[in-house]
C-alpha cells in the first residue's frame, strides 16, 4: 500500500503561501503605491507613507529613487540597508529586462527597444557615464562596456580606449552612449569633438559608428539624426 500523504505542511507549501501576491497589486500602480508596496517587507507600516513622500519629494520619481546612490537614499529618508538593497535590486531588474528585450534582435531593427534599455540604465544616473555598445557583423549586441564615469557634467573619454576595446571583442560596429545628469540631452562642443575623434579612429580599422546617443531626463538626442555622424 502507498503511504498516505502527510498532513504536515512541506517546505515548498510554506514557500508557496509566502509568495502569494497582495490583493492590491494591480497591473498599473503610481509611483507612491509601488514604493509603498515594495517597502512593506522592510519598514514598519506607520513609517511608509512619510518615507515614500520624502523620497518622491527629493528625487521626483520612482525611476530617480532607484537610480540614486545608496548614501543619498540614506540621507534623504534614513533608509536602512535592507530597504536600499531592495530599491537597487528593482533598478537592476528593470535594466536587465530592458536589455534582454534589446538583445533579442539586431539592434538597428529594434531601435525602440535599445532606446528603452539605455534610458532605463542612464536617464536618472546622478553622474555622467559613458558606455560603448559593441556589435557583431549582424548588428547584434556583443558587449555593453562601461568606459568612464565622471562628475555631474563630465566623464573623461579616451577615443583610443574605445577603439582598442572594439578590436579586443572583435566588434564590427559600435554605438556610443552617455548621459547628461542635468536632464538636457543637447550635445556639448566637447561631446561633438570627442565623437568626431572616435569616428575617425574607427574608420581606420574598418569599424562603423552607428550613432552617439545622449540620454537625459528630458529626452534622448541622436547624433545621427542631427547629422553629426
Amino acid at each position: 500500500m502507498r503511504p498516505l500523504p502527510s498532513s504536515t505542511p512541506q517546505p515548498y507549501d510554506r514557500l508557496s503561501a509566502s509568495l502569494e501576491l497582495p490583493t492590491d497589486l494591480q497591473p498599473e500602480l503610481d509611483d507612491a503605491s509601488l514604493l509603498s508596496l515594495l517597502m512593506t517587507r522592510t519598514l514598519p507600516q506607520r513609517d511608509i507613507p512619510r518615507t515614500v513622500e520624502t523620497l518622491l519629494e527629493v528625487f521626483g520619481s520612482v525611476a530617480a529613487v532607484v537610480a540614486a546612490d545608496p548614501p543619498e537614499l540614506a540621507r534623504a529618508a534614513s533608509l536602512n540597508a535592507t530597504t536600499i538593497t531592495d530599491l537597487k535590486l528593482l533598478q537592476r531588474l528593470s535594466v536587465r529586462l530592458a536589455r534582454s528585450e534589446a538583445c533579442r534582435r539586431p539592434v538597428v531593427s529594434s531601435w525602440s527597444s535599445l532606446l528603452d534599455y539605455v534610458r532605463s540604465a542612464l536617464a536618472h544616473a546622478p553622474r555622467e557615464q559613458f558606455r560603448a555598445l559593441y556589435l557583431d557583423r549582424k548588428n547584434v549586441l556583443l558587449r555593453d562596456e562601461f568606459l568612464a564615469e565622471g562628475t555631474v557634467d563630465h566623464a573623461p573619454v579616451y577615443p583610443r580606449e574605445v577603439i582598442r576595446r572594439a578590436l579586443e571583442v572583435s566588434a564590427s560596429a559600435l554605438i556610443l552612449v552617455h548621459n547628461h545628469p542635468s536632464g538636457d540631452p543637447t550635445p556639448s562642443r566637447a561631446d561633438i569633438e570627442m565623437t568626431r575623434q572616435i569616428v575617425e579612429a574607427a574608420r581606420v580599422f574598418g569599424l562603423q559608428v552607428h550613432d552617439h546617443l545622449v540620454i537625459g531626463r528630458q529626452g534622448t538626442t541622436s547624433f545621427k539624426q542631427l547629422g553629426l555622424i
